[in-house]
């Protein structure tokens, strides 16, 4: 594209938001907006979304949370996490028939959607369907990435090392969210890997699970060797 085509882009794109943004649109065009809309448009009905009257609306909504453009699965974890507050609401997106889309946003690339994603499902842990099907699967998925990155060469700095530690990360965070949901047996084979990786950030995470009350002559042993770390931001735990 040329220089002044992609200005025209653009600039067709700025006159389509600002017209989105200044203008007041239905529900029913919201929805319609998120489900055939262009980046722009699905963004914006996003954002602009007050509520999700059916389970057909929310899934909708649910379905633009991965496979997106950055800025839809931002705008779209953002409504998610506003909206699943409300009990009622949280039964129309269905979280046990859509645990692989929450788990594939946990670790999104983008930081901020693992925040409010894990922030959204820590109003899902009274959904009894969902949890049975989520924990398992997240405790295996982090388990597995664990004893992948126990290898690393971390010295090497290499953009697979540190998507995987990215990775890794944002499992442990909704680990702690839901921790006291899970088998300690599985969540000690875990943290026994994770509080020796060679990465700080991830022996931080294993520190802040451990803050959570287990009953586990294991577990407080791994608490009280991560008090003693060489990093602050593992032992100020």
């Amino acid at each position: 594209m040329t220089a002044n085509g992609y200005y025209q882009t653009l600039d067709e794109n700025f006159k389509s938001a600002y017209e989105l943004i200044t203008h007041e649109q239905s529900h029913k065009e919201l929805i319609e907006m998120l489900k055939e809309g262009n980046i722009v448009e699905k963004q914006l009905a996003a954002l602009k979304l007050e509520t999700v009257n059916n389970e057909n609306e929310a899934q909708i909504l649910l379905d633009n949370l991965t496979g997106q453009d950055g800025k839809i699965r931002e705008a779209v974890s953002l409504k998610l996490a506003e909206l699943i507050k409300d009990s009622d609401i949280q039964k129309l997106f269905r979280a046990d028939k859509n645990y692989e889309i929450f788990l594939q946003a946990v670790i999104d690339i983008n930081g901020n959607i693992c925040r409010n994603i894990i922030s959204a499902l820590g109003c899902l842990k009274s959904d009894n369907n969902f949890c049975n099907i989520f924990c398992p699967e997240l405790l295996k998925r982090t388990y597995e990435l664990a004893l992948v990155i126990k290898d690393f060469d971390f010295q090497e700095g290499k953009y697979k090392v540190n998507k995987e530690v990215f990775k890794l990360y944002w499992y442990l965070e909704a680990i702690y969210v839901f921790a006291e949901m899970f088998d300690t047996t599985e969540l000690k084979k875990i943290l026994n890997i994770t509080k020796s990786i060679n990465e700080y950030t991830i022996r931080e995470k294993t520190a802040k699970i451990l803050t959570k009350d287990f009953d586990d002559a294991e577990l407080y042993k791994i608490k009280e060797l991560l008090k003693n770390d060489t990093n602050y931001y593992v032992r100020r735990f």
